[in-house]
C-alpha cells in the first residue's frame, strides 16, 4: 500500500470536525486549521523511527502533532504496543489509526502536556541490583547469555565456599563471608547446584562444581578477597 491511501479518509474525518484540510504544506504530509488550532499529521505505512522523527520536528511549528498508520501495521497489544504508547505520550505526539479497508479513522492517543513520573519502585531495583553486585562481569548488550546477577553471584559465592568443604551448614558459611541469607540460596536451590546431605547441612552438587568452572574472572575476585 502507499501513504496516499491514508490521506482522504484522514482529511474526510478532519474536515467532517469542522478543520479546513491541505495537504503537502511547507513539507507537512497533512495540515488542518480551525481558528487558532493548527493541526499537523504525518502519515507512514508503518511505525518507525523516520515517522517520529518527522514528528518532532513538525513540533517546532505546532504543539497538535500526530502520526498516521494503517490500523493493521501494529498490533494494538502486547510488550511492543504499550511500549509504543508509552513513546508517544513522553514525546506528546497523538496517533491515528486508518483501516484501508473501510476507511474508518480512529483516534487513538491525543497530543497532551505528559506528567513525568518516576516508577520509584523499578529504581529502587536497578539501585539494589547494582549494590548486589561486586564488578562488573557482564558486556552491555549481550543477549542470550547467562547474565551473573547479584543473586547469581552470591550463589557463586555460595558454591564456592562449600567447595572448600566436605558439607557445611548456612552458620558456617556465613561466618566465611557468605551473605546472610546463605540459608535461603541453599534452600531454594534455584540452579540445582547444591545438595542437602542433612538436617541444616548442604554440600556442592556435580552441576555447581560445572558452574565453577564458568565464572573464573568471579572465583578469582573471590579467591582475593578471601
Amino acid at each position: 500500500m502507499k501513504e496516499t491511501e491514508l490521506y482522504r479518509p484522514i482529511a474526510d474525518y478532519l474536515a467532517a470536525n469542522g478543520y479546513t484540510v491541505r495537504a503537502e504544506v511547507k513539507g507537512c504530509d497533512i495540515t488542518a486549521v480551525k481558528g487558532d488550532d493548527l493541526i499537523i499529521v504525518e502519515m507512514k505505512t508503518k511505525f518507525s523511527l523516520e515517522l517520529m522523527l518527522q514528528a518532532v520536528d513538525r513540533q517546532r511549528i505546532s504543539s497538535s502533532v500526530y502520526v498516521a498508520i494503517p490500523l493493521s501495521a501494529v498490533s494494538q497489544r502486547g510488550k511492543k504496543w504499550r511500549t509504543i504508547v508509552r513513546l508517544l505520550k513522553r514525546l506528546e505526539v497523538g496517533l491515528i489509526f486508518v483501516s484501508i479497508e473501510t476507511g474508518m479513522v480512529q483516534t487513538a492517543i491525543h497530543p497532551v502536556p505528559f506528567k513525568r513520573m518516576k516508577d520509584h519502585r523499578r529504581t529502587r531495583a536497578i539501585l539494589t541490583e547494582m549494590s548486589g553486585r561486586s564488578a562488573d562481569m557482564n558486556v552491555g548488550g549481550s543477549t542470550r547469555v547467562k547474565l551473573v546477577t547479584a543473586y547469581r553471584e552470591q550463589a557463586i559465592h555460595v558454591a564456592w565456599l562449600l567447595s572448600q568443604a566436605d558439607a557445611a551448614a548456612p552458620a558456617e558459611l556465613c561466618v566465611k563471608g557468605a551473605v546472610k541469607k546463605c540459608g535461603s540460596i541453599l534452600y531454594m536451590n534455584y540452579y540445582g547446584w547444591f545438595d542437602r546431605v542433612g538436617v541444616g547441612k548442604y554440600r556442592l552438587s556435580t552441576k555447581g562444581k560445572k558452574a565453577l568452572k564458568e565464572y573464573p574472572a568471579l572465583i578469582k575476585r573471590l579467591q582475593k578477597k578471601r
